[in-house]
């Protein structure tokens, strides 16, 4: 590595002046402190060796301790792990951040080596010698020799400033106190978004502020989020409509053939095969009873007709009377055996019930999809009342009518549609922990090619090494709050454009509600604090205090009365 000579920074001119024989501020000021803009003015290190897409540099301790009682936040993180620097080129300045530093053995004791990235360029005011025009990436690298300065807020407000694009500002950016910092609506949902962190990170929180802030930019917006735990339905109610098992109504013949197989078989291997042979038969016998399918000619066993449940155990039963005495009775038995179950099971009436008969399906779309929207964007399905065997499938129907509706109404001048996944690594797993659900397929495929038929996909995962390999490569905006676990880490760093490495490296350093947001939705990779949310749009995730529950005495008995009798009565 270069051995820095003593002297190298304190002589170097400062910004947008020549070379002068005259000392630097800091000499003339002798024992002085410096004021901020002198600190801003005067070198702080010096570039040693450049790479595609990093460079190694080296640092005056001496000028980095100068700079950290700045008042200026920005100058005071000068030359840290995770704040940013510039670097002087001939027609403007370089901004890059700091990922790595160590100390160089071979000097004197007073400079360190560190590793940049570099985030992009922007051209310089000659009269002032301001940042202006920023934009990322690089069209002319700077030598080994050229100066480094500490970059101050007002070069990080030019750089985080909005290029005009519709943005939504979600908080403020890290290290300053009043740089707020935006993300590019368009960008961030027509390339998908992924939302990571630990439980305990404020991540339900976020994501109910960035929804929030999305409704409020498009308020005739079409979102549908998938809620396992029924979070969300507190933070929504105002601005959103709630579906859970009460008042969801999904038709049962909604569903394709591979998801009725999910919900109606439960055997395996050979009989699995028969089964379906015999179900592909029944149901579209049992479709094409209805007087719509008539007038359509040709329909499949997947087409959406309504059909009813009596008709489609009727041609069960009418199969099974015309086997002669050899033939095995037993799958035509567990398969209408399974259906009287589900028709009786009060639990399974939201999908099941004899109301829903109906050809109730564009009232259906309407509903979920918010379609007019009337003030309320968002649609929150709460499955958390819903059977868990049957959980996937509620998902794996409701996330292909989005796709299927987007591509059966291209034609039309259809409004884009968001989907929004909590718990996504329960329903896109890897493949390891693959059910064989035709809900990981359907997201899959979302995932893939969902932007061009206008769906965008949010995933929000606490376990990102748990997604499908390459899903989480499909989000071109990845927003990252703390990872406590090494493997979620590294799946997450090798899913980030290469530029972001420096932001990432702080990944397991984030505080309680800061994210490392990068890709598509903003200019250059940031690290955010992301703003407070009124007490009423935050969803009902926060952790108990069991200190000051187990100090309340009084009510268990009733209390404890009326849950056994939610729970003896399932909902119903």
């Amino acid at each position: 590595m270069t051995e820095m000579p003593g002297n190298q920074f304190s002589n170097a001119a400062p910004l947008g002046t020549a070379q002068s024989t005259t000392p630097p501020p800091h000499e003339e000021l002798g024992t002085q402190a410096l004021q901020s803009d002198d600190k801003a003015r005067l070198p702080i290190g010096v570039v040693l060796e450049i790479a595609g897409s990093g460079s190694a540099v080296a640092l005056d301790l001496l000028r980095l301790n100068e700079c950290i009682d700045d008042p200026d936040p920005s100058i005071a993180l000068a030359g840290q792990v995770g704040s940013q620097i510039k670097i002087k080129t001939a027609d403007g300045w370089l901004l890059a951040s700091v990922r790595n530093q160590r100390q160089d053995r071979r000097g004197d004791g007073n400079s360190v080596i560190a590793n940049i990235d570099f985030m992009g360029e922007g051209r310089e005011e000659k009269l002032t010698g301001k940042i202006h025009g920023f934009r990322r990436g690089v069209t002319r690298y700077p030598i080994p020799g050229a100066m480094i300065y500490p970059a101050t807020t007002e070069d990080l407000r030019q750089i985080y400033a909005s290029d005009g694009r519709s943005s939504i500002q979600i908080g403020t950016v890290y290290p300053t106190g009043d740089i707020r910092a935006g993300m590019y609506i368009d960008a961030m949902l027509g390339k998908h978004f992924a939302l990571l962190g630990s439980t305990g990170t404020g991540k339900s929180t976020s994501a109910a502020l960035i929804l929030h802030r999305i409704c409020q930019a498009a308020p005739q917006g079409h979102i549908l989020m998938i809620d396992p735990h029924g979070e969300y339905s507190a933070a929504f109610r105002n601005t959103g409509q709630i579906f859970d098992v009460s008042n969801l109504q999904m038709p049962y013949w909604l569903m394709n053939f591979e998801e009725h197989c999910e919900v109606l078989l439960k055997s395996s291997g050979n009989d699995l095969q028969n089964d379906r042979d015999i179900l592909a038969k029944c149901l579209l016998a049992a479709r094409q009873k209805n007087r719509l399918a008539e007038g359509m000619g040709k329909i499949t066993v997947d087409s959406p007709i309504p059909y009813l449940l009596s008709d489609l155990t009727g041609m069960i039963q009418d199969e099974m009377g015309k086997l002669d005495k050899a033939t095995n009775t037993a799958p035509y038995m567990r398969i209408k055996t399974k259906i009287d179950e589900l028709k009786a099971d009060p639990r399974y009436q939201f999908l099941f019930s004899g109301m829903l008969v109906g050809d109730t399906m564009a009232d259906f779309i309407s509903k979920i999809f918010r379609m007019p929207s009337s003030g309320k964007p968002i649609s929150i399905i709460d499955v958390s009342g819903v059977p868990s065997d049957i959980t996937s499938t509620v998902v794996a129907v409701l996330s292909r009518l989005v796709f299927d509706f987007a591509i059966w109404g291209r034609n039309e001048k259809t409004s884009p549609i968001l989907l929004v996944c909590e718990e996504a690594h329960r329903y896109v797993p890897s493949e390891k922990n693959a059910d064989g659900n035709s809900v990981g397929r359907v997201l899959s495929r979302i995932a893939k090619e969902g932007r061009k038929y206008g769906i965008s996909l949010g995933l929000i995962t606490q376990r990102p090494s748990d997604l499908a390999e390459g899903v989480l490569s499909q989000c071109g905006t990845i927003i990252s709050m703390r990872l406590n676990n090494d493997r979620d880490q590294a799946f997450v760093k090798a899913a980030m454009p290469e530029g972001a490495r420096g932001f990432l490296d702080s990944i397991p350093a984030l505080r309680n509600r800061e994210c490392i947001i990068c890709g598509e939705g903003v200019s250059v990779p940031i690290r955010v604090s992301f703003d407070n949310l009124e007490e009423s749009k935050r969803p009902a995730s926060e952790d108990p205090s069991f200190v000051d529950l187990w100090n309340q005495g009084g009510g268990e008995e009733d209390m404890v009365e009326r849950t056994v009798q939610r729970w003896r009565a399932q909902g119903t």
